[in-house]
């Protein structure tokens, strides 16, 4: 197996990749072995709890915070909140919604949902779309964040997210709209309590909350 030098796990998130890079770049070096991994929620939650990577990118709500603490707790893990957001709605530019000043999700019914699969039998609070629990007649599931995307544009779908998720590269193909909630999401990284934050971690770490604060207030 590959000794990594430096290996993070996040859910599907564009700000932690531009962080990953400007960390790896910035330590330059001759040679080296780093790692990015988009993982569900169970999946960042093991691999850094078992040491696979040093820290998790992951996203709660204040729906799902409680439910998510105590599995961060029971695997020995904290979570650091580095920005707040509200959420909003990712369509592309042909939805006949995409120039509406704001969303609820009633508005939103009779077009697909598209989210990431969590695997069989995840708990509700591990997915990855705030109000993931809201019933919904047709959506469809994907293990990919490009595929998310695509799916959103070819069938004139939508997703629910912080923003920041296509707010990097994904910008020219989807749109976002405020929706309608009080929900809050909270985003930021989970580390284990029994090791510290190496050089790379906390180099890691100041990239990603700056790049947070960045779009989060965008």
């Amino acid at each position: 197996m590959t000794a990594f030098d430096f290996s993070i796990s996040g859910q599907h998130y564009l700000f932690d990749v531009q962080s990953f890079a400007h960390t790896i770049l910035a330590a330059g070096g001759d040679s080296y072995s780093y790692a990015l991994r988009d993982r569900t929620t169970q999946g960042v939650i093991d691999d850094v709890a078992l040491g696979t990577s040093e820290l998790g990118v992951v996203m709660l709500t204040s729906a799902t915070e409680a439910a998510l603490d105590e599995a961060f707790t029971e695997a020995g893990l904290t979570f650091h909140e580095l920005a707040a957001s509200a959420p909003l709605v990712a369509l592309p530019s042909s939805h006949p919604l995409v120039n509406a000043k704001k969303l609820s999700l009633e508005q939103l019914a009779d077009y697909p949902y598209v989210y990431f699969d969590q695997g069989e039998g995840a708990p509700i609070a591990f997915y990855e779309e705030a109000l993931s629990d809201v019933p919904r007649a047709k959506k469809v599931a994907c293990t990919d964040r490009a595929s998310l995307t695509e799916l959103i544009m070819a069938i004139n779908g939508y997703t629910v997210t912080s923003g920041i998720l296509v707010g990097i590269t994904d910008g020219s193909a989807l749109t976002t709209i405020p929706l309608e909630t009080d929900v809050v999401l909270h985003l930021g990284y989970v580390s284990a309590d029994n090791r510290d934050l190496s050089v790379m971690g906390e180099r890691f770490v100041t990239h990603l909350a700056r790049s947070l604060d960045y779009y989060a207030n965008k």
